[in-house]
């Protein structure tokens, strides 16, 4: 029996809302891989469409959970960041990446800060400046079209993005530190959707688009950096892995939409769990 792959996720906890590990968790589960996590902050519900919401920051705990689990000798092979609490957390996941990595850990970073050209409410507007910093530790990165303008410095750009600009984007991207890259929300036309994928050191790149649905689709980005991730670890490649994500949340989209769902309250991706879990036990993309 082959042994089975571990990972350490740094997220926050929505109790309500199907985002960060709330999604990570039974996503990662339904790979096979064996995930401890490292909760940032817990919050009552995500914070788009929803006022009223509590928030805990859990910025002191991180460390002292990183000093307990390497006096236990803990090893993983992939860290997948996303929501963080604080600025201060910054500092604190990319020392947490200093004492786990090893040279075969998968670095996944998703820069999950802002969407639909705005800053999340919960971050000052210097902490996208941190997070280039994070972000030049990992392996891979996963952010929005909001993020990568907040990561690159530059304003954030309407779609529909033509082939050249997502390819530059992902190019500029890659030189501050991550191989490879992963633009989400790349809207193309008024039909289609999806994402990009850039390797620096192979020069891989291409397309993974899927039909458009009206509206705005709360915690999709993480429900495709956590397919995304769970795929790499797995052994895919990046360009399976793209599409495998790409298909995997074009899916949930979908069903939220023909059943007329309040997306405020998440994306239906429970019922694709079973068609991921075949698909990461028997190796194979349809």
């Amino acid at each position: 029996m082959k042994r089975q792959k571990k990972v350490a996720a740094i997220h926050d906890i929505s109790c309500m809302g199907k985002c960060s590990l709330t999604t990570a968790l039974p996503i990662l589960s339904a790979a096979g891989i064996s995930t401890s996590v490292i909760p940032t902050a817990v919050l009552s519900t995500h914070t788009g469409g929803f006022t009223g919401y509590t928030y805990r920051d859990l910025t002191e705990d991180i460390p002292k959970i990183s000093r307990h689990w390497q006096s236990l000798g803990l090893s993983f092979d992939g860290i997948y960041t996303g929501f963080l609490g604080s600025y201060e957390q910054l500092r604190m996941v990319i020392d947490f990446i200093g004492a786990f990595k090893t040279p075969d850990t998968i670095i996944c970073g998703d820069p999950a800060m802002a969407d639909f050209g705005k800053l999340y409410p919960t971050f000052s507007p210097t902490f996208p400046a941190g997070m280039v910093n994070l972000c030049s530790r990992a392996d891979i990165i996963v952010p929005n079209m909001t993020e990568a303008a907040l990561i690159l410095g530059r304003e954030y750009s309407e779609p529909p993005y033509s082939e050249a600009f997502v390819s530059d984007t992902m190019r500029e991207l890659s030189e501050s530190g991550p191989k490879q890259v992963v633009l989400t929300g790349i809207q193309a036309d008024s039909a289609n959707i999806g994402c990009a994928y850039y390797d620096r050191i192979t020069g891989e790149s291409g397309f993974a688009f899927s039909e458009y649905y009206p509206g705005r689709y709360h915690g999709t980005g993480d429900i495709f950096a956590s397919v995304l991730f769970g795929s790499l670890v797995n052994g895919f490649s990046l360009a399976a892995s793209a599409k495998i994500a790409s298909k995997f949340t074009s899916g949930c989209i979908k069903r939220t939409y023909e059943a007329g769902t309040d997306t405020r309250f998440g994306v239906n991706f429970e019922d694709g769990l079973a068609e991921y879990a075949v698909i990461m036990n028997n190796g194979i993309l349809d």
